[in-house]
């Protein structure tokens, strides 16, 4: 069992009591990865035998991008009624309960590791499967109507809304108070660049292998929804595309299972409308850009005593890759 310092115990016995009623904590172990967000695994056992499976995701810190805990509670369960697949919202906690923030949720069995999930014999039957079904997660995602998702950042009407979204990692950049050329190189692209606006959607934010929980058959669950936002569609698709979430794959440019053509046919068998490539070229270009400032705001947490991780510590040197690959989209 972890020790006290890792996990208040009996706070977290009294929060899933709670909301769950008596019983006792069972087989509790954290999981691997989670830079921001503690994530943990345990069993809440009651009377009757017939135990609760549960995920306990909690925050370390504030984020300067991220979505408040209730929203994206709320987003889940919008999602997931809406025949996303995601995980249930079991009960959501706040800094007064002794965990700190975060929420509980049912535990869906699979695997997130990308490298198990493009490596293992487990996987051989899901593999070809996967880039279609991101398409088609990504058609329900986007056709949520944005008026039941309240509390989620929306652009200014005033302006461009991509032009909205690059002034936020431009100050973000910014504030980090460090010369990145190839960053800089990369908005004056994308300035210079932009799509015409479109109505704003729901976009996921963090949609890539790694925040999909995968079976034998593919896609079980959605991960992750943190950095969701209202804006252009295309955005998730182009994320998705970055060579950082192909792990080794290059040749593979959706997430290191599949290739575009899979993806759009099933985004667009989902209903999801007609994807122009230059589209997913421009919101890949600032995908990259995004990620490198995700490592810096990340490896600034290590670096200024917040939060001391060799984890935090090694995303600081993915800044470079970010740099590199960014270089290489704009040839």
């Amino acid at each position: 069992m972890p020790r006290k310092r890792d996990l208040p115990i009996e706070a977290l016995a009294h929060v899933t009591e709670a909301h769950l009623g008596p019983g006792h904590a069972h087989g509790l172990r954290r999981l691997s990865g989670g830079a921001s967000r503690e994530t943990w695994s345990y069993d809440w056992v009651p009377p009757s035998g017939v135990a609760h499976h549960l995920i306990l995701c909690r925050d370390h810190a504030s984020s300067p991008i991220a979505l408040q805990r209730d929203a994206e509670c709320t987003l889940l369960q919008t999602a997931g009624a809406q025949g996303v697949a995601v995980p249930a919202v079991e009960f959501t906690f706040a800094d007064n309960s002794g965990l700190g923030s975060g929420f509980v949720m049912a535990r869906v069995e699979g695997e997130t590791i990308p490298r198990k999930i493009l490596r293992d014999p487990e996987f051989a039957a899901a593999r070809p499967l996967l880039a279609s079904q991101c398409g088609e997660q990504l058609a329900r995602i986007h056709a949520i109507d944005t008026a039941d998702l309240p509390g989620l950042p929306r652009p200014p009407e005033d302006e461009h809304p991509v032009a909205a979204l690059l002034r936020q990692y431009t100050a973000i950049l910014d504030s980090m108070q460090e010369p990145h050329p190839a960053f800089e190189l990369g908005l004056r692209w994308l300035w210079s660049n932009m799509p015409d606006p479109v109505e704003p959607r729901l976009v996921h934010g963090d949609f890539r292998n790694g925040n999909l929980i995968v079976g034998p058959n593919g896609i079980r669950a959605v991960l992750d929804w943190e950095l969701a936002h209202l804006g252009d569609p295309m955005e998730d698709l182009g994320w998705l595309c970055v060579r950082a979430w192909r792990f080794g794959n290059d040749h593979l440019r959706v997430g290191g299972f599949g290739d575009l053509d899979e993806l759009t046919a099933g985004y667009e068998s989902a209903g999801g409308p007609p994807v122009e490539s230059s589209a997913v070229r421009y919101w890949e270009v600032f995908g990259n850009l995004k990620w490198g400032v995700i490592c810096l705001v990340q490896s600034r947490t290590h670096l200024n005593g917040i939060r001391r991780s060799v984890e935090l510590a090694a995303l600081g040197r993915r800044v470079a890759e970010t740099e590199y690959d960014l270089l290489c989209l704009l040839g």
